[in-house]
């Protein structure tokens, strides 16, 4: 016990940046936890909706207050599909924003290392939300399958908010110093290979510089790269030409 107090106080003040990181993290937690909440009620009120129109569409009176899903029941109506696929999608959209955008993947790295934990559980949402996905509004599916979808896409939405939020968070912060100026270098040399005002040769070699300051520090999907070689190759618009009138 005394050599603990002893150390405690020789480093009494690393107690002021623990409490600072501690409190950071509680933050983080908290909206976390928040979002989650607003999200399972944002689910119930879709799961009573749903069982309305269900009875609704057999011709059985509506009952009022909170609604109990029964997993037995037929199929679901398709509006309720329609909305969950247009979520689903929009969701799906943001995160290939992250993966095909080059410039997005040097300032945000983390939101494309599956290592991270919260990234590794956002795709594991979105596996499950894949997975359970109808095949269109009109399939012939129980509400049961609804209800779980419905939950998945729910889960799938909360998790990439929170890998966003923390991805942005994060940055580059994960790499050693000369890491950071090889991605800045990467970052600069971007702008040049996509800036039709350059040449096509000057575009050429910003491109291959930008793959060698990359390598061994982010994976670029294939995706990515035929993404960015697409922008690389455009042609330059020519210069639009003046006529002058002939002189005499």
């Amino acid at each position: 016990m005394e050599p603990l107090l002893t150390w405690l106080g020789t480093y009494w003040w690393l107690i002021f940046p623990v409490m600072g990181v501690a409190g950071g993290a509680a933050k983080r937690w908290e909206w976390a936890a928040r979002r989650r909440h607003e999200r399972r009620l944002e689910t119930l009120r879709l799961k009573a909706e749903l069982k309305s129109a269900e009875l609704e569409a057999r011709g059985l009176p509506k009952r009022q207050g909170p609604t109990i899903i029964d997993t037995t029941a037929s199929v679901a109506p398709n509006d309720l599909l329609t909305r969950l696929f247009a979520e689903h999608d929009q969701i799906t959209a943001r995160w290939l924003d992250y993966e095909l955008d080059v410039a997005k993947l040097i300032a945000f790295p983390a939101m494309s290392d599956g290592r991270q934990p919260l990234v590794a559980a956002f795709l594991r949402a979105k596996k499950t939300a894949d997975a359970l996905r109808p095949a269109s509004a009109d399939a012939n599916v129980t509400e049961k399958q609804v209800s779980e979808y419905l939950d998945a896409v729910g889960a799938y939405a909360v998790a990439f908010e929170i890998a966003e939020k923390d991805a942005r968070r994060l940055r580059d912060s994960t790499f050693t110093e000369p890491e950071r100026k090889r991605l800045d270098r990467a970052q600069q040399l971007l702008k040049v290979a996509v800036d039709e005002s350059a040449t096509q040769a000057e575009r050429n070699v910003a491109y291959k510089r930008v793959r060698d300051e990359l390598d061994g520090l982010i994976l670029l999907s294939d995706e990515a790269v035929e993404v960015l070689e697409k922008q690389v190759a455009r042609e330059i618009s020519a210069p639009e030409q003046v006529h002058r009138p002939e002189t005499l």
